[in-house]
């Protein structure tokens, strides 16, 4: 096998190919290109059979990518090898064991919306004040829990307050309304396995032995559940090779430790270490720049990119006067580019949280710049879609009590919350799913209509299904009827949905109603907006993640922005966020612009915030800083802050340096009459109020 397209760092991961290793890749080494070139080479080279070869990453995205590209290189079939998200491997495993976990073969997966509405109705059920036991606090420890796998029983010794009390008696209905539903969400996708293999000893030899290659991408971003299936599969071979970079990790707020892959070599003796530093996609201004930053972070592995690519442009730093100002640069820098020839697919504008997109989005409408924004509401979460796939998951699982309490008057058939009450309550009485209950009244039309779907849908093409659906359910008549805009996007959304079947049936065949429920189930975010094309990218920086453009723009690069203000009082959060901005910077390929304001309308309340501390991490000679000169804040002046009444007759200004004999060296960022607010370089509390003014003087 021809290898002379990899560097030598490349070559020496892929020709060593049992035992453990650890590849920490750098942004833009090449680590696809490792992966899939290690796994031709352990068919075509060592003669493994595709059939022990695991290979499992994080996207679907990802797992097609490396499909097509082992494709490419074989002349093989890819359905042989399981290369997999973790989420369809553990539904994998679970289809085929399903009877030792206690379930029926037509289970359905439930997304997270419908168990935040499951947890809505337990409370209510409970008569427990939602505004007080929140649901989502609750549906996250119950999350969290999972992938600690942890049962209601193991949650209950660790209580220490109300809250946790109330989260534990919920989780235990939660869990009894799933079974008896014959439903699972998508932590018992990971978890159910381990269950499975702690339990059938014999079915863990199975795989472990069926599994004699493991290739694990994204490690980094590996959480407890994922680590400990890991381990399970890869303790009797022990041929393990994981990829991934701790710089990179910036998923802890979903569970993630970074510390799975610092630890790697600790877990497996006797591991093959091997440092992918070249960088193949960006530009020695932008790297330098992100090397600056990152080096900045103790708990971490020493690496140092580089790459032969030519010095670039510096990057851009502007300090823009408000968000106004900053939507506008933006809006300006895209349309230079426009006029530079430069392809729209290839710009992308990047910031910390989702609410900063709407000046963005507000400056390229008046400048007719097309865009598109990630993550805003995606096609699978439109209510219409959502009713759809509710029909076809009850008529594939007629227990799924959630799909049924949320189409069961959909359209509008008469059928009252009383009446739902009513059967929950005989539901519960008689231990049996609200559809099995069901024996009279309007709802038993309905139920037969689902019964009477369930058995054309033996016959029909999943196309002909949909279509049959939309008719016999009234769905289609009640939108007709309506006649508006509104109902002529959600019929032409519905008439969409065909494509997607068709598509499906198209690339495999015939397909089975619970083989596209899956599918679909497993599909991410971001995927979604593969079809638009030459518009501008907006996004926040954890969707940005994988992704690369010849011309990124990060805005909101001020303390308490990015870094976010949940971080500054944790030394690791500010890593992460630390993590989060190279990340950022190493989406670019050619050109860079950071930004931030003086001044930031944001959540209702204006905000003076210093520029970001990941700034002044960058060194000068990689900046070309515009318009900055009068700027007056300092990046080491950081948020909290504290508020300080003055004597009126004192005259201060903001940007003014100020010395507290309590907490140092300060910054002035408001002005308002006798009060000010003052930045200063480490914690002290938010809004902590000092009051006199002797203990402060100016510089």
């Amino acid at each position: 096998m021809n290898l002379d397209n990899l560097n030598d760092k490349q070559k020496e991961a892929v020709l060593n190919t049992d035992g453990p290793m650890l590849i920490l890749a750098g942004a833009g080494s090449g680590k696809t290109k490792v992966l899939t070139t290690k796994i031709a080479y352990l068919i075509q080279e060592n003669g493994v059979a595709p059939y022990n070869i695991l290979a499992i990453t994080f996207t679907n995205k990802a797992a097609n990518e490396m499909k097509s590209r082992v494709e490419g290189m074989l002349d093989i079939d890819t359905k042989m090898i399981q290369i997999s998200t973790f989420h369809s491997f553990g539904l994998s495993i679970i289809k085929r064991h399903y009877e030792k976990l206690g379930y029926k073969s037509n289970f359905t997966i439930i997304d997270a919306d419908d168990s935040l509405l499951t947890i809505k109705r337990i409370l209510k059920d409970m008569n427990l004040d939602p505004k007080f036991y929140n649901p989502k606090t609750i549906k996250n420890k119950i999350s969290s829990a999972k992938n600690e796998l942890m049962t209601p029983d193991d949650l209950d010794k660790y209580t220490c307050n109300e809250i946790d009390e109330v989260t534990v008696k919920v989780f235990k209905e939660y869990e009894r309304k799933l079974k008896i539903n014959n439903s699972l969400d998508f932590d018992d996708l990971l978890m159910l396995p381990i269950i499975l293999f702690n339990e059938y000893s014999e079915v863990l030899k199975y795989y472990q032995e069926r599994f004699k290659y493991i290739l694990i991408d994204e490690y980094q971003d590996t959480n407890y559940v994922q680590y400990i299936l890991t381990k399970m599969l890869s303790a009797k071979y022990k041929n393990i090779c994981v990829v991934g970079d701790p710089d990179q990790s910036i998923y802890g707020f979903r569970g993630s430790n970074y510390k799975n892959i610092l630890n790697f070599e600790k877990d497996y003796k006797n591991t093959k270490l091997i440092l992918l530093e070249q960088n193949y996609r960006s530009t020695k201004n932008i790297l330098s720049a992100a090397n600056d930053i990152i080096k900045n972070n103790k708990n971490r592995k020493e690496k140092n990119l580089w790459t032969n690519n030519n010095n670039g442009d510096k990057i851009k730093y502007k300090r823009c006067s408000d968000e106004k100002d900053e939507a506008n640069y933006v809006a300006q820098g895209v349309k230079k580019l426009m006029n530079d020839g430069v392809s729209l697919e290839e710009i992308a504008v990047l910031y910390r949280t989702n609410a900063q997109s709407r000046n963005i989005e507000e400056a390229f409408v008046r400048e007719n710049i097309p865009y598109k924004v990630v993550g805003s509401l995606y096609f699978y979460n439109r209510k219409e879609i959502k009713d759809l796939i509710c029909y076809l998951k009850l008529i594939y699982n007629t227990d799924d009590d959630i799909s049924l309490n949320r189409i069961i008057n959909v359209p509008r058939r008469g059928i009252g919350l009383k009446t739902i009450e009513n059967l929950t309550t005989k539901s519960k009485i008689l231990n049996e799913s609200l559809f099995n209950t069901i024996d009279s009244g309007k709802e038993l039309v309905f139920k037969n209509m689902i019964l009477d779907l369930k058995n054309q849908s033996e016959e029909l093409s999943l196309t002909e299904l949909v279509d049959l659906i939309l008719d016999k359910s009234g769905i289609r008549k009640e939108l007709e009827d309506e006649d508006s805009i509104e109902s002529q996007g959600r019929l032409e959304n519905l008439e969409e949905f065909k494509s997607i079947t068709r598509n499906f049936e198209d690339t495999y065949g015939v397909i089975s109603l619970g083989e596209f429920l899956d599918e679909i189930s497993l599909v991410s975010d971001i995927e979604e907006h593969k079809n638009q094309t030459n518009v501008v990218t907006l996004m926040t920086v954890h969707s940005a993640k994988g992704l690369e453009f010849d011309n990124v723009f990060i805005v909101g690069l001020e303390e308490g922005i990015f870094p976010h203000t949940m971080s500054l009082y944790s030394p690791d959060e500010i890593e992460e966020e630390r993590r989060l901005c190279y990340v950022a910077i190493t989406r670019a390929r050619k050109k860079l612009d950071l930004i931030n304001t003086k001044k930031r309308l944001y959540f209702g309340q204006d905000n003076y915030n210093p520029p970001s501390r990941f700034i002044g991490e960058i060194s000068e000679e990689y900046l070309d800083k515009e318009d900055n000169k009068n700027d007056t804040f300092k990046n080491k002046y950081i948020r909290p802050k504290a508020k300080m009444n003055i004597d009126e007759t004192e005259e201060y200004s903001l940007g003014e340096k100020v010395m507290h004999d309590e907490f140092g060296e300060g910054v002035i960022i408001t002005v308002d009459k006798s009060i000010l607010t003052i930045a200063f370089p480490h914690p002290i509390g938010i809004k902590k109020i000092m009051k006199g003014h002797k203990s402060l003087r100016k510089i």
